[in-house]
């Protein structure tokens, strides 16, 4: 076991001390307005970019950017292998960035993007796209692969989808989390949003899920799923019981998360730990904010969260 690790690893389970917790992220919910939200967060680690006077995109891309300033921190007490895992389960910032990107593209207002750093796949190269059919021969070039059409539903999709076989290349629990999720994806793609899979996505999707990926109904996808994650999916009968599943999911990787912190292990668990931690937090933040806004009333975030 190398020093880095050790190291890595206690800062690690330090930097998941930076949560609030679900009672302090219902208050969030439960401020009143948005304005009186950002007070409550703006006394929180989340303070550090969370502040009164942004708007709720801001504020929750705020409290996405507080984390990924520690993980950015935690990467820098990382051995190698350490920073690729990191730079793995940090992938979603990227996909965000290129998300805001591709808004640009089409309405000529960009958002705000994510300041990544050593967590890069490949942004410095995606930023500079020009167009869809740019972005798509640039990320073509990179790790992320071919996204199989000059689409910017393509290269959502894709991006996700690619998240997901490198996530599920990952150990368990990480494995667990990106088979169930990408079940999710699929499921929302298909019977949601009713729209086809794209085609160059279906190797990387079938890796991962196996039959489920194209599987005509929800119960017919959840019984095909690999055993370790057919739980996404239990009880779930019509596309609208899907949220209840994305809440159910969030659920267990907060809960897998504690047991990993939990460990004596100086290794991968307690880094995996305290990313999943951070990540379920600020999952919750975000959704307590929109509460705040007027999104819903608060038995909607308490059903949730």
């Amino acid at each position: 076991m190398s020093v880095a690790w050790v190291a890595g690893s206690v800062r690690a389970r330090g930097l998941a001390h930076r949560r609030i917790g679900p009672e302090a992220a219902r208050r969030v919910a439960a401020a009143g307005s948005l304005e009186d939200a950002l007070r409550l967060l703006a006394a929180t680690p989340y303070g550090r970019e969370a502040r009164p006077g942004q708007t709720l995109a801001q504020a929750q891309h705020a409290v996405a950017a507080a984390v990924l300033w520690y993980l950015r921190v935690l990467a820098g007490w990382l051995p190698q292998g350490g920073a690729h895992l990191l730079r793995t389960l940090a992938a979603w910032f990227e996909i965000a960035n290129v998300d805001e990107l591709l808004h640009g593209m089409d309405t000529g207002h960009p958002g705000d993007v994510f300041t990544l750093g050593s967590l890069a796949t490949a942004w410095i190269r995606l930023r500079e796209a020009g167009s869809v059919a740019d972005l798509r021969a640039r990320l073509a070039a990179s790790a992320w692969g071919d996204m199989g059409a000059d689409d910017a539903f393509a290269v959502r999709f894709g991006m996700r989808a690619r998240w997901g076989s490198w996530a599920a290349g990952l150990r368990d629990p990480v494995r667990t989390w990106a088979t169930a999720a990408t079940a999710l994806l699929v499921a929302g793609q298909r019977f949601v949003a009713g729209q086809a899979i794209p085609a160059a996505m279906l190797p990387s999707l079938r890796a991962v899920t196996g039959a489920a990926a194209e599987a005509d109904t929800l119960a017919a996808m959840a019984a095909a799923l690999p055993a370790r994650a057919q739980w996404v999916l239990a009880g779930v009968t019509s596309p609208g019981g899907l949220w209840r599943a994305e809440a159910a999911w969030w659920a267990r990787v907060e809960q897998d998360a504690f047991s990993l912190l939990r460990t004596s292990a100086n290794d991968s668990a307690p880094v995996i730990g305290a990313t999943a931690a951070l990540a379920a937090d600020a999952w919750r933040v975000r959704a307590a904010l929109a509460i705040a806004a007027g999104a819903g009333p608060l038995e909607a975030y308490d059903a949730v969260a």
